[in-house]
């Protein structure tokens, strides 16, 4: 299995990027793990032979993102693409600062549901919400769940080139660093006071949402003008390939790919797992289970004992001296039956 995470160039979109690494990898059987919009940079996952079978799994995980927020415009894609629909009052972006933005943005650590852009791929009736969105058929997706799990402010300025042109990876994420990279962003549609904000989120979850939705929570119109994406799952920016050099390395391992907790196990239970018998291991949530030379054997999750509506299962056998084994390498004897969601043979 083959992973390959690349830094996506501006002005691409996800299937352009696929339709690439097809070329330079020889193979036709490529995927990705989280779309990115063509005015965004940075992660973007690509999956590669039985690695696409994954993607399910790093598509789940938390996104990193830094997120440049212009306010006192907005546009129907809710980004840089334009046109300019909405202009805020110059009265009223006077009146924006620091402290008010930060408060502002704090709030949607709290969102629990979230409206998508209507330009997006969220799918309504069939068909793609920005498909509808492009024949004059504006109609805005429902609210779906999102989750906001950082929200921080780094910098607010009269326009986007005045705030940090500069970043580079800590224990904390990407930050601000005179020594750092620079990000190609697309062309502002007009000067406006930006925020720059690092943000932790859920997958499924909208920057441009954030920006339109910043924006309402302050009184002015806002977009998204830029957008890098510093983190998938447990893949950082630092770890991606430029695309133009795909092929040229090896990629990453599945199990370093993935931000599910691991569970390390003997062979005699990795094989067990792999010939689909029950057995119970200490787990509490969806894990991937591998080998000691990291050799991926199954992702496992704890068997329900009753189901709703079905009612009580048949209670599993006690665990085995095989399962005990497994649990006592991991420090622990708390055990229970596991489901196989999928499993690898060597």
């Amino acid at each position: 299995m083959s992973v390959h995470p690349v830094d996506k160039p501006l002005g691409l979109t996800s299937h352009d990027v696929v339709a690439q690494a097809r070329r330079s990898l020889s193979t036709r059987r490529v995927g990705h793990a989280g779309t990115l919009d063509p005015l965004a940079t940075g992660v973007l996952v690509l999956l590669v032979g039985e690695s696409t079978k994954l993607s399910p799994y790093l598509t789940a995980g938390d996104k990193r993102y830094l997120a440049w927020v212009a306010l006192g415009a907005g546009t129907p894609t809710l980004d840089a693409e334009g046109p300019v629909s909405d202009s805020a009052d110059p009265q009223a972006l006077t009146a924006l600062t620091a402290e008010t933005i930060a408060a502002a943005a704090q709030e949607f650590l709290d969102l629990t549901s979230q409206r998508p852009p209507a330009f997006s791929a969220v799918k309504q009736q069939g068909q793609r919400s920005y498909a509808a969105a492009r024949r004059g058929e504006l109609e805005e997706p429902p609210e779906r769940s999102v989750r906001y799990l950082d929200v921080e402010l780094l910098g607010f300025a009269p326009n986007r080139d005045q705030l940090p042109q500069r970043f580079g990876p800590t224990p904390g994420g990407w930050r601000p660093a005179a020594d750092g990279r620079s990000f190609e962003l697309p062309p502002t549609l007009t000067e406006l006071p930006t925020a720059l904000f690092a943000l932790t989120v859920g997958a499924g979850t909208y920057v441009r949402s954030f920006a339109r939705d910043l924006g309402t929570a302050l009184g002015v119109p806002a977009h998204l003008a830029g957008l890098v994406r510093t983190g998938a799952g447990a893949i950082d920016l630092s770890e991606c390939t430029p695309l133009g050099e795909l092929g040229t390395t090896p990629g990453v391992e599945p199990l370093a790919a993935l931000s599910q907790p691991k569970l390390e196990v003997n062979a005699d239970t990795a094989l067990a797992l792999r010939q689909g018998k029950k057995l119970s291991l200490p787990v509490t949530e969806l894990t991937v289970v591998h080998e000691a030379d990291g050799a991926l054997v199954a992702l496992v999750e704890p068997r329900a004992l009753a189901a709703e509506g079905q009612g009580a299962r048949d209670e599993p056998p006690e665990p085995s001296t095989l399962e005990l084994s497994a649990a006592a390498e991991q420090g622990t004897r708390t055990v229970q039956p596991v489901r196989v969601v999928r499993a690898w043979q060597r």
